[in-house]
């Protein structure tokens, strides 16, 4: 077996001797100080490279070591058998973190590895390698060699005692280089995958060697971005602030409709059969109760009012005849109650709006008629939309090279036709630290959409940002054309990143299909059978992977697809009524998903 393979995901895997001595015991201290001043201060044991943080591996390697100790700032999320420690003063030097590390040794095995959590592709069978060469030779310290032939003293197993010598040798740990604790003669084990990260480049190349991701088709787009994010927290809204939020729970009538016996219709509360006397009093809706009707009394009566007592039925204007006091029904007229009792429409308790319906006009009006005026709900959601691009100018004369954005100023109809608010937008430069200092902004908004940069070339630096800032990528492909290199990540503080192509059309096509599902996930809004129809021209259309294309109806309930569509502008949805969403092998007349464009805002 060579030393270098490829695992079943695709990363470098060292493979190492499959079996070593007996009494290769050994205690680890990963040293995870976090601040990486060459990226601008980020946390970089927590860069995730392949879903997994360089802090992870790093524990990872070292799992078969009888006592984990991690020197670094405290991080709640480690298991509870790893203890953790920190070097005094913070952030003196690895030989003052391994200092720190060494204090809380304290089984008797001979050998302590030493490891920097730095290294996204290092592996366990690479440091039993390094276990098993210190048992077998004797040595003070065994390093490993990297790719380029340089020593890479943060890879290595040192005898216990000789560093606990060294250091009672040398005084004070504080700022001192690793060089100060290798012994004069140590040995060294050339192991393929120890690069380390410690500049920007360094991660993006770490991120580019694993190949890009899986594309995940539509379904399983919205699938894993609906079951991926983590929900907003619950909070009490009056309702007529919370449209557009998403129930978490149920909304009960605290009241009876009606709250008492009132009349339907304009005309008399009679009691009893005709003829009935009328008496003088008027009964108005929101005014004073008649008093109690005998039996062949009657009295005048507005729609809405409350009945007097003993009422029996109302009797409408166009059935009564009145002479003097006397009150009678006209011949051949229907005899029909028109009261609405109490409770007649709903008894207190009564489900208004079910838990993770959105709060609609409807519900507002619902629950104000069940004499209710507050909610819990999750949202509304609020979106920060930025468009990215030193090319991209809104207003004003175009200078050389520059393009219109035709995008940002028409988002946020797009993202309310979605059901979600805009909260305030912005124009990025293409600046080194542009997208860490977006992502690291007070959080004013539940989801921050950014329109470009998304691909992988020299400008799009989104990924990179997103490792940096310790981001949870969801998608990172979908399996349709346009809008393939789209992104959905969740930051560390629960804020969701959409990133949208930078084609205009792609832009628009990936937020319409997208932004539902975001929804979705962060409310817990139950989430909607999709609106189909057949396609006329379906196979015409259809393609390798699902394509986006613009439809019109025709007669019949039925649609036809635009064979091609130009994608730099939003031209081609001009007249058009929905986007299809054409699967493969698409058939003609094929029930196909449809994403209705807001053509009636």
């Amino acid at each position: 077996m060579s030393a270098s393979e490829r695992s079943d995901e695709g990363r470098p895997r060292v493979v190492g001797p499959q079996t070593r001595p007996s009494e290769a015991r050994a205690d680890s201290i990963v040293l995870a100080g976090g601040r990486g001043s060459r990226m601008g201060g980020v946390d970089k044991p927590a860069i995730e490279i392949g879903g997994v943080s360089m802090l992870a591996t790093a524990l990872a390697a070292v799992a078969g070591c009888e006592r984990r100790v991690v020197v670094g700032p405290h991080r709640p999320d480690l298991p509870a058998e790893v203890v953790q420690t920190q070097e005094d003063p913070r952030g003196s030097g690895p030989v003052s973190a391994i200092a720190a590390g060494l204090r809380e040794l304290r089984t008797d095995a001979p050998l302590v590895v030493i490891l920097a959590a730095d290294m996204p592709f290092l592996r366990r069978d690479a440091i039993e390698a390094l276990v098993t060469r210190s048992a077998e030779s004797g040595a003070d310290a065994v390093h490993a060699i990297d790719d380029e032939g340089r020593p890479q003293y943060l890879v290595g197993v040192w005898r216990k005692k000789f560093l606990l010598d060294r250091l009672a040798a040398i005084g004070s740990p504080v700022n001192l280089p690793m060089k100060s604790l290798v012994p004069d003669h140590s040995e060294t084990v050339r192991l393929e995958g120890i690069s380390d990260c410690d500049t920007d480049e360094d991660v993006a190349r770490a991120v580019a060697s694993l190949g890009p991701p899986p594309a995940l088709d539509l379904d399983g787009t919205r699938s894993t971005i609906r079951n991926g994010l983590s929900r907003l927290p619950v909070r009490r809204l009056p309702l007529h602030d919370a449209l557009g939020a998403v129930l978490a729970a149920p909304v009960h009538a605290t009241q009876p409709l009606p709250r008492f016996d009132v009349s339907a219709m304009d005309g008399y509360a009679v009691a009893g059969d005709g003829p009935w006397v009328l008496r003088a009093a008027v009964g108005y809706a929101g005014g004073t109760r008649p008093a109690r009707l005998e039996i062949g009394e009657a009295v005048r009566i507005a729609t809405g009012a409350h009945l007097p007592e003993g009422s029996s039925s109302v009797l409408r204007d166009e059935f009564a005849t009145v002479d003097g006091d006397r009150l009678s029904r006209l011949p051949d007229t229907p005899v029909r109650a028109d009261v609405r009792r109490v409770g007649e429409e709903w008894q207190p308790g009564h489900v208004l709006a079910q838990a993770g319906s959105t709060v609609t006009p409807m519900t507002v009006s619902a629950a104000a008629s069940g004499e209710v005026t507050e909610a819990d709900v999750r949202g509304p959601v609020r979106a920060h939309v930025v468009v990215t691009g030193d090319e991209i100018r809104r207003d004003g004369p175009l200078r050389e090279g520059q393009t219109r954005d035709s995008v940002g100023p028409v988002l946020p109809l797009f993202l309310a036709w979605c059901g979600i608010r805009v909260a305030s937008d912005a124009h990025l430069r293409d600046t080194a630290n542009a997208f860490d200092d977006l992502l690291a902004a007070a959080p004013d908004a539940e989801l921050i959409v950014i329109v470009g940069a998304t691909g992988r070339g020299a400008a799009d630096q989104l990924r990179t940002a997103l490792a940096r800032a310790n981001a949870r990528l969801l998608v990172e492909r979908a399996r349709c054309r346009p809008g393939g290199s789209q992104i959905t990540a969740e930051l560390p503080d629960g804020r969701v990143v959409l990133g949208l192509p930078g084609n205009p059309f792609a832009a628009i096509s990936t937020l319409l299909i997208s932004a539902p599902a975001i929804l979705d996930g962060l409310t817990d809004r139950a989430p909607r059978e999709p609106f189909v129809g057949p396609v006329i021209n379906a196979d015409e259309l259809s393609g390798p992977v699902t394509r986006i294309v613009p439809v019109r109806r025709i007669e019949g309930g039925k649609w036809e697809g635009d064979s091609s569509t130009r994608t730099a502008h939003l031209a081609g949805l001009v007249g058009r009524d929905a986007l299809a969403l054409v699967p493969p092998n698409a058939r003609a007349l094929d029930l196909v998903e449809l994403i209705l464009l807001p053509n009636q805002m």
